[in-house]
């Protein structure tokens, strides 16, 4: 079997060294979509170094490493197939605002694998802190289609219950034909999202665009218009990916505010509202 799950569990956590700076940062908010207009204020917090406030999703890409799928596959006993890998869903958990230039040790490890009969799905956790403790905790959950029946742990199967009534507050945001060449600059090489040929050979008609992608642009959504552009308020933020995004779609984003969380459900508006993220919850001071 490609998935020991005893092994993967029971392996040694990895630890490395990580850095990155303003531009990292700035690339990143690029490849989300920030800077339209380019001289709005509320952009060049983004996009201005002199003023850079940071995105807590930057996370997922701090150190331009490996993103915790890629991490995920290659730790001992898993070997599988990347073109049969999907990024099932991310859970962020913000300790400390993040500084704009950093220094950090990041642990990874498996901290779950289940088996979901026609698929395994492994949670890759991984853990920064600096030398003032903890900064935040990823944990990216990858789903592997083909790759389950050996009768181990389903895992949890409780989901949060949809959100009543209308939302409070519906944005759209346009994801460009290049958004996806863009974003992978910031560490995430998979030729699914660049490559036709790759993407066809995974069941896709053309590149899709990362789930991280998605992930931060729909943050920045709630960040701008339901947090007045204040960061350091996120606390958590933990979805579901619950279909594909291709680059040049339009994602609408529907949000229902409380003052500790935000509730939010995305979907390609150019596909008659077809969901890309669920049970998606930003927790906020």
């Amino acid at each position: 079997m490609p998935i020991d799950a005893a092994k993967a569990l029971a392996a040694e956590p990895r630890t490395g060294e990580i850095s990155w700076d303003t531009k990292d940062v700035q690339l990143y908010h690029l490849g989300i979509g920030a800077g339209t207009p380019a001289t709005d204020p509320d952009e060049l917090r983004y996009t201005l170094e002199s003023r850079l406030h940071v995105l807590p999703s930057f996370a997922t890409v701090a150190g331009a490493g490996s993103p915790g799928v890629i991490s995920g596959l290659s730790m001992p006993g898993v070997d599988v197939d990347l073109a049969r890998v999907l990024h099932g869903g991310q859970s962020l958990r913000i300790h400390r605002p993040l500084p704009a230039e950093g220094r950090a040790t990041a642990t990874g490890r498996i901290a779950a694998v289940y088996d979901k009969g026609k698929a395994a799905v492994l949670v890759m956790r991984t853990e920064v802190a600096d030398g003032d403790g903890p900064l935040w905790t990823n944990d990216a959950q990858i789903y592997v289609r083909g790759e389950g029946g050996w009768g181990g742990d389903r895992g949890p199967s409780a989901r949060p219950d949809p959100p009543a009534g209308d939302p409070d507050r519906v944005v759209e945001r346009h994801v460009r034909e290049d958004q996806a060449l863009l974003y992978r600059l910031s560490g995430d090489r998979n030729p699914l999202h660049a490559d036709p040929e790759f993407a066809k050979r995974a069941g896709f008609d053309r590149p899709i665009l990362h789930g991280l992608c998605t992930y931060g642009m729909t943050l920045k959504a709630v960040v701008d218009t339901q947090l007045g552009g204040d960061v350091t308020r996120v606390r958590s933020y933990t979805t579901r990916f619950a279909g594909v995004v291709f680059p040049g779609e339009t994602l609408r984003i529907r949000m229902w505010h409380t003052p500790a969380s935000t509730r939010v459900a995305v979907s390609a508006a150019d596909r008659d509202d077809t969901p890309v993220l669920a049970d998606t919850i930003v927790e906020h001071t």
